[in-house]
């Protein structure tokens, strides 16, 4: 009787299929990013200008926004010029590898944007990205 199994039954369940299940914690993967870019986006009214190319947004440290009448938003914040130039030189000063990233709603002037990317490398940030949306 060594080694024969019970009458009536075949073998074990040797291995368990998992392709279903990695199908649907994807698809849950997929719902939560897309839901969480949406509610990340809806966060400010600032009109982006439109391309048809852009690449892949870097890891940011800094955002600063600027909006169509020249107000100034240090990660959602409102600050003025000076107090922009001090939390830039925090982020220097706390991390060697900072990347700010700049939004400018479409009316607003090319000088606030010139001068808030003169602001940053004054305290000694070289990586900058302008945020843009896609055109459709």
């Amino acid at each position: 009787m060594a080694g024969t199994t019970a009458r009536g039954r075949k073998g074990g369940i040797v291995g368990i299929n998992v392709t279903p299940m990695v199908d649907v914690v994807l698809v849950l993967l997929v719902i939560m990013m897309v839901s969480a870019t949406y509610i990340v986006s809806q966060s400010l009214k600032v009109e982006l200008p439109k391309t048809s190319t852009s690449d892949q947004a870097p890891e940011t440290v800094a955002t600063v926004t600027i909006t169509k009448d020249g107000a100034l938003l240090f990660d959602q914040d409102p600050i003025d010029e000076a107090g922009l130039t001090r939390k830039l030189r925090e982020a220097k000063q706390a991390g060697s590898d900072v990347s700010l990233v700049v939004s400018a709603d479409t009316e607003a002037f090319h000088g606030a944007v010139v001068r808030v990317i003169d602001l940053a490398k004054l305290e000694g940030i070289t990586k900058f990205a302008i945020r843009v949306e896609r055109k459709e």
